[in-house]
């Protein structure tokens, strides 16, 4: 089905399929439970998922990417990921 041989790929993929998982079992969670008050300490417990998610991809394509990035790209892919993180920073304060 697919001819991706790439390992760094299927990491990236895995570690996305995995956190679909958690997020499907957290909403069926919500679900089973029926009160705002667990569903949002659910919630709350996903919030740990999402920047871990975006920050263990990241490294994998990176790890992927070392050979063939020049250092002005991987400052570039870098600097991003922070703006990333400084940008919802400042959108909780």
């Amino acid at each position: 089905m697919f001819t991706v041989y790439d390992p760094v790929v299927w990491g990236m993929a895995g570690i996305r399929f995995l956190s679909s998982g958690i997020e499907f079992s957290a909403a069926l969670l919500m679900l089973y439970f029926g009160r705002v008050e667990t569903a949002f300490k659910i919630n709350a417990v996903l919030s740990f998922v999402g920047p871990t998610v975006l920050c263990t991809v990241t490294f994998l394509g990176l790890c992927g990417l070392a050979g063939r990035l020049s250092p002005v790209g991987l400052t570039s892919v870098l600097a991003g990921v922070a703006l990333i993180f400084l940008g919802l920073h400042h959108l909780r304060s």
